[in-house]
């Protein structure tokens, strides 16, 4: 028995955010909405790109993770952090890590949010 990848992240939501939801993984993260399968929730939304699953549910009782974190893997990190930035979503570097250029930032709920592009080794 060995774990063979990652199949999807889950995020939690406040009750109608949905939309929300959408104009920051969809429109400015450049990720795809996928459709849920019937028999689940009709709330929250999953979204896709690349290899990537990233499903967003909603939480009765939700508190914004500020800590725990997915880390996406981008290709062109200084124009989303420009995007992100005209679009009023602050962002901040954070400790160096080896081969990667990165900068955290919140999702409108205040989910803590990682976002790396793999640089050449210095």
């Amino acid at each position: 028995m060995a774990i063979i990848g990652l199949d999807h992240i889950q995020i939690a939501i406040p009750e109608n955010g949905e939309d929300r939801a959408r104009e920051f993984y969809g429109d400015l993260l450049g990720m795809h909405e996928a459709p849920k399968p019937a028999n689940l929730s009709p709330t929250g939304c999953w979204f896709e790109r690349g290899s990537v699953s990233l499903h967003i549910g909603v939480d009765r009782d939700f508190v914004p993770a500020r800590k725990a974190h997915p880390a996406l893997l981008v290709d062109d990190l200084e124009t989303l952090r420009e995007r992100l930035e005209t679009a009023g979503h602050a962002t901040h570097d954070d400790k160096p890590v080896e081969g990667y250029a990165r900068f955290f930032t919140f999702d409108p709920f205040g989910n803590r949010i990682e976002l790396m592009q793999r640089v050449p080794p210095a």
